[in-house]
């Protein structure tokens, strides 16, 4: 399984760039994202960064993260997953279309 670590720039050269996640930094590929900046926050699999994201999804991925870890010391999640548990649950887009047109979305 392939976990996403948003971490945060520190700084670029090229295609490369220090990041941190709060705990470590590391160095890391830009190639998938393009141009980033300074302070911008990226999610990150395996040393590559694969998208830019907002500062309140980092903070969010970084909440239910860590609730995970917590979990598997033996402690409780928390609030790591508030967001989810005060939202419903919805369909993407396009299978609510399909199912709105009448669609079986099976």
């Amino acid at each position: 399984m392939c976990v996403g670590v948003p971490m945060q720039i520190l700084s670029v050269d090229g295609i490369a760039a220090r990041a941190t996640d709060g705990r470590q930094e590391e160095l890391i590929d830009l190639s998938l994202t393009g141009p980033v900046n300074i302070g911008d926050w990226v999610l990150t699999f395996l040393g590559a960064a694969r998208e830019v994201i907002t500062e309140d999804e980092a903070q969010k991925i970084s909440s239910a993260l860590d609730g995970l870890r917590s979990l598997m010391q033996g402690g409780d999640l928390g609030d790591a997953f508030a967001d989810l548990e005060q939202s419903s649950p919805s369909l993407p887009p396009h299978l609510q279309a399909a199912m709105n047109a009448g669609k079986p979305v099976a």
